[in-house]
């Protein structure tokens, strides 16, 4: 397929990720349009994924991995009001999705030590605060849900701390993206969490989808750097 007809439909995918979430920013903050998340949720990460499996040089099965749990975390959690069950089934298939955010992160870097130890303690240490600090505020508001909220914050905080440890293995625009977008994906986690287990935050809906998809764009625009600098002649299983 020639590389003239696979840049128009790149910038395709990007344009209909970009409209997918107006519209379900709209959704969200304006009751008369809630029924358009129906359509404009799901379109979310499929559009990002076939982004992603185009412009990549070799598309990472993990990173599609991710990209298509995250999916269907969006779809489960479009639910979660009707039955707590589609609640925990997005619980489960984001976690599964940040372990796989893990496993590729680990591979879009190069070999070598990296930054220095007390330079890691430093970046770590906050991002593992935060994180005792949020399942501290929520702690009494999760009932039977603690140990899975527990579980999903650990690979959380873990998944952030491997996107900030890149530093050094990977070029700064990878690094500053990737690291970025797990900030954001921590950040919107945290906005959901609060809202729904401590008490109901203005404009919740809006900022939460608003963090996500640009820490979505974010991770995938620094993989995808990341693969470029490394050339076409590597591939990324």
């Amino acid at each position: 397929m020639s590389t003239c007809y696979l840049a128009p439909m790149n910038k395709l995918f990007l344009l209909l990720f970009g409209l997918a979430t107006a519209g379900d920013l709209l959704a969200v903050s304006l009751p008369a349009y809630a029924s358009l998340a129906y359509l404009c949720k799901p379109l979310l990460l499929l559009s990002l994924g076939l982004y992603y499996y185009r412009a990549a040089p070799h598309p990472a099965r993990l990173v599609l991995a991710a990209l298509a749990l995250s999916w269907l975390g969006d779809v489960l959690l479009l639910f979660q009001a009707r039955q707590e069950l589609f609640f925990m089934g997005g619980l489960v298939s984001f976690l599964a999705a940040h372990a796989c955010y893990i496993g590729a992160y680990r591979q879009h870097q190069w070999p070598g030590p990296g930054r220095a130890l007390g330079w890691r303690m430093g970046v770590g240490l906050p991002v593992v605060v935060a994180g005792l600090a949020l399942l501290s505020a929520l702690s009494p508001g999760l009932g039977p849900l603690r140990l899975p909220v527990l579980g999903y914050a650990v690979v959380l905080v873990l998944m952030v701390l491997v996107a900030t440890y890149r530093a050094g293995r990977t070029t700064a625009g990878s690094f500053a993206l990737v690291s970025a977008g797990a900030a954001l994906f921590m950040g919107s986690d945290s906005l959901l969490a609060l809202d729904k287990f401590l008490e109901p935050l203005p404009g919740a809906g809006f900022w939460v989808m608003l963090t996500y998809c640009a820490a979505q764009l974010s991770i995938v625009a620094g993989l995808l750097a990341h693969e470029r600098a490394v050339g076409p002649a590597r591939r990324v299983a």
